[in-house]
């Protein structure tokens, strides 16, 4: 609070963060929020200044997953405020908390479409993709406001809010002590959701009577932070789990009930499949088609009731938070009802051993070769010592074979680009996780997915953060040989520049940089890297030859039938 009869916006919206525990904002200065960025930071919150508000949006959004507290960004009107929307949209999308706090023109001028300075109803804008939009206009009102929007973005499923603070909000006084009075606090902003007694006697039923049972666990079993109840439900059912991406680690890759690498098979044999933050979204085909079982009965633990039945029926839905469902449901199960065949126990480890021993052969046929296996089975071997860094991971197939080869051992250790499938989250993730963790983060990227944030690594190098980046150079996107089929002299819409030296781009901010042309340079350039604590580059040369055109998802990206003669 400003030291005298009155005080304004600014250190109203200050105040009011602080009261409620929020210390760090991520954003970029300009008009009408430099100010705010200022005292801010003179008033002991942490301010982050990026170089674009989409990679201050996702620093913020995961920084959100990683503490289950919303991430603030703070962004300039209309242009900037737009920029901000595309991580304000993923987050919601997600399931991460975090509130997009935005500066506007002069409401009186935007609303008659008067052409002020930046121009934009920026409230209405914001609210097809936002959990929630509000907009201050009164400077007593910044205290609702806030408060409003941290209940918004952590009830019930977590997600992105907007909060519209017009210039002249920001600017107006008030008398301290009237504005001491509009603070609040928000109490108890995601209460527990205790799921009914009888859907979790209907849990217990179905999973009772299944022969082969399966357990997805989705990026929200990893938000809970419910890990000691998730393994605990595991490992008493004894049931074969399969974490999507950001929920490996809940259990380490390696647990023995891991049906990781029996992926396909395990999809396609079970009876009954138990969803824990998990959703029947695309990536997992909506639970149809040829890979899923069509007498498969699904159970579902998701906190909002309207998840339940978006694809397939569900058998035994549980309306309730992770924590919650997990010990009611471990308190129904004390006389071990739930518990699958031995004849399913011993197919999948089957097929596990036939498809890990796959893997181990292309690791090593592949060990002094430049490609995604050469280059990420010296990944693989660093985490498995250093299981406390993070990784951030995007691209195509950079992204894909990722996620395959390189295990996690412990929990919201893996950040990537989550149901969207967006690139660009690679730097604002990685100074997010770097921002509040003070870890060491390994951001592994695609060349094409670096470029869309490429520029924080002057971010990354201002604040001295512990990130190592590693990109996957091969000339393309995809892959870098393809040519014009027209003839001409312009590459091929795909291709990008082959001989690109990354390295030197950090070099010029101060940080490290690292060009490497086969697994032992990357080895060691990646172990000096991660131990200096320091920014670093790797330009990691791959083969143009390496990949497949979009990943493991070409069947989402159609062709063209015609020739050029049709």
């Amino acid at each position: 609070m400003a030291r005298s009869g009155v005080t304004d916006g600014f250190h109203l919206v200050i105040d009011a963060l602080k009261l409620n525990g929020l210390e760090t904002i991520y954003g970029v200065a300009g008009i009408p929020i430099t100010d705010l960025a200022r005292l801010a930071q003179a008033e002991g919150l942490r301010y982050v200044g990026f170089r674009h508000e989409q990679s201050a949006g996702n620093a913020a959004a995961i920084a959100g997953f990683l503490t289950r507290k919303p991430g603030i960004c703070l962004t300039v009107s209309a242009p900037g405020f737009l920029n901000g929307m595309v991580a304000l949209a993923n987050a919601t999308v997600n399931g991460f908390p975090m509130i997009q706090i935005s500066g506007s023109s002069d409401r009186a001028i935007v609303d008659l479409q008067q052409g002020d300075y930046e121009e934009l109803d920026q409230m209405n804008a914001a609210r097809p993709y936002a959990k929630a939009a509000y907009r201050v206009n009164r400077p007593q009102d910044i205290g609702v406001g806030v408060v409003r929007a941290i209940h918004a973005a952590l009830s019930g499923r977590p997600g992105g809010v907007y909060l519209d603070l017009p210039a002249g909000v920001l600017s107006a006084t008030l008398d301290t002590a009237a504005a001491e009075q509009s603070l609040m606090k928000a109490i108890d902003p995601a209460p527990r959701h205790i799921p009914s007694p009888e859907s979790i006697q209907r849990a217990i039923e179905v999973l009772a009577a299944a022969e082969r049972p399966l357990i997805i666990l989705g990026k929200g079993a990893a938000y809970a932070q419910a890990d000691e109840s998730v393994r605990a439900w595991i490992e008493t059912t004894r049931i074969p789990y399969l974490p999507m991406s950001m929920a490996k680690g809940l259990l380490p890759d390696n647990h023995p009930q891991s049906a990781s690498a029996a992926r396909s098979f395990v999809f396609g044999q079970a009876d009954v499949v138990m969803l824990i933050g998990a959703r029947l979204n695309w990536l997992l085909a909506h639970g149809k088609g040829s890979q899923w079982s069509p007498a498969a009965k699904f159970v579902q633990i998701d906190i909002a009731p309207t998840e339940i039945d978006s694809n397939r029926p569900i058998a035994a839905p549980i309306v309730g938070d992770i924590g919650s469902a997990l010990s009611c449901l471990l308190e129904a199960n004390q006389l071990g009802r739930v518990e699958p065949r031995a004849a399913w126990l011993d197919a999948v480890a089957a097929r596990k051993r036939q498809n890990l021993e796959r893997m181990r052969a292309n690791l090593e046929a592949n060990a002094a070769a430049m490609n995604f296996y050469g280059a990420l089975r010296v990944i693989r071997g660093v985490i498995a010592e250093r299981p406390d860094i993070y990784v951030v991971n995007e691209g195509a197939n950079t992204l894909d074979f990722g996620r395959n080869i390189v295990d996690m051992y412990a929990p919201r250790k893996r950040l990537d680009s989550g149901t969207w499938g967006v690139m660009g989250i690679g730097m604002g993730y990685a100074i997010g996780a770097a921002t509040v963790s003070g870890k060491p983060v390994l951001a592994i990227e695609g060349d094409s997915a670096f470029g869309f944030s490429g520029m924080e690594i002057e971010t990354i190098c201002r604040y001295r953060l512990p990130i190592v980046i590693a990109v996957f150079n091969n000339g393309g996107i995809y892959r870098g040989d393809e040519v014009n089929r027209g003839g001409g002299s312009d590459p091929a819409p795909t291709v990008l520049m082959g001989n690109a030296r990354y390295d030197k781009l950090i070099e010029a901010f101060g940080g490290a940089g690292y060009h490497v042309t086969d697994p032992a340079s990357f080895q060691t350039a990646l172990t000096d890297a991660l131990a200096s604590g320091k920014p670093a580059l790797i330009n990691c040369a791959i083969d143009p030859a390496a990949g497949t055109e979009s990943g493991h998802i070409q069947n989402l990206n159609p062709k063209s039938s015609l020739s050029r003669q049709d």
